[in-house]
């Protein structure tokens, strides 16, 4: 089965939510750390560091929430949005949650004290370009027209 098929408007509907690809990418991470340990770092200073990058990619994540919800739009891929954020946080990223995220993954990665969150971090990534970001980017560029060119040409996607 597919992890997005068509709605009636057009946009993809994610099966799979998007925080589910960072979490799965840690946890298969975790398994395969679980069969050869591939450690990283000394375990308190890591821990600490991570637990700092985590919070920070988390707070990032949050603030883009935050965002949505003030402006009364959806953070749900496939519902329609009402308007498009083009301020704050999202004047620094096209997709500060999606950002915020892979940070947080990055930093959990170094509190699980193991390289192959790490190693799986660049398929993650793509999997959720790929499966997420892509299909948000053609509907808000259908949906707003040159607004959104103008907004995607002046801003980048990550940070």
């Amino acid at each position: 089965m597919p992890a997005d098929t068509k709605t009636q408007r057009g946009a993809r509907v994610v099966l799979i939510p998007p925080p589910l690809y960072y979490v799965a990418g840690i946890a298969a991470g975790m398994a395969v750390n679980a069969l050869v340990a591939f450690p990283v770092g000394g375990r308190p200073v890591t821990v600490a560091v991570g637990a700092v990058i985590a919070a920070l990619g988390l707070a990032l994540a949050f603030t883009g929430v935050a965002a949505v919800i003030r402006h009364r739009t959806t953070i749900v891929p496939h519902h329609q949005v009402a308007v498009l954020l083009t301020e704050g946080v999202y004047r620094l990223s096209r997709n500060p949650m999606y950002t915020g995220l892979a940070t947080a993954y990055v930093g959990m990665a170094l509190v699980f004290g193991s390289w192959w969150p790490l190693v799986l971090f660049p398929l993650v990534v793509l999997v959720v370009r790929a499966l997420v970001i892509r299909p948000e980017e053609e509907y808000l560029a259908q949906r707003f027209g040159r607004d959104y060119a103008d907004y995607a040409a002046r801003v980048r996607r990550w940070l």
